[in-house]
């Protein structure tokens, strides 16, 4: 994996390319079971980097030992084209692959990600759903102050609040 991260940390486009032409193994992980594709995501590549590693055989619906899918990364690191796309491929913007019941919206709510968080109402995402602890998308946005993204969301300030959690 070392020869990987060091071509996504410098997003080495021909480098890349030239190691996939030589057979490097796009299924390959770290230690914590990311693949290729999320430590490009967490690397910041470009998307044509990206776009590389899919039309080469990385799996966009892949997800790491903990159920963090590539989805989830590309909403964490901010990409907006690669969660477009992705939704674009017939992703389900309510799945969710963590144990915990951590959903797209969530993510979006906690990291402030107020346009993914549009897109993913825009595409049905169930802001009422609950995670295992019973927290809600407005729950974590309100536990994180992300103003916007409540503004995007039915909250109301007067609703009584999940106490255990949030503010």
């Amino acid at each position: 994996m070392n020869k990987w991260l060091e071509l996504l940390k410098s997003d080495d486009y021909l480098g890349i390319k030239k190691y996939i032409k030589s057979g490097a193994d796009l299924l390959e992980t770290n230690e914590g079971g990311e693949s290729v594709l999320a430590c490009a995501l967490r690397a910041g590549c470009e998307m044509e980097t990206l776009m590389l590693l899919i039309e080469s055989g990385a799996d966009i619906f892949d997800f790491d030992d903990e159920g963090v899918s590539i989805f989830d990364m590309a909403i964490t690191y901010d990409n907006f084209s690669m969660v477009s796309y992705i939704i674009d491929q017939g992703l389900d913007v309510n799945k969710t692959t963590r144990k915990s019941g951590f959903t797209a919206l969530m993510a979006a709510a906690c990291y402030g990600r107020v346009e993914i968080a549009k897109v993913l109402l825009e595409k049905g995402a169930d802001q009422h759903v609950q995670d295992s602890k019973g927290f809600s998308a407005i729950d974590f946005a309100r536990k994180m102050n992300k103003k916007s993204v409540l503004e995007l969301l039915d909250y109301n300030p007067d609703a009584p609040k999940n106490t255990d959690y949030a503010r």
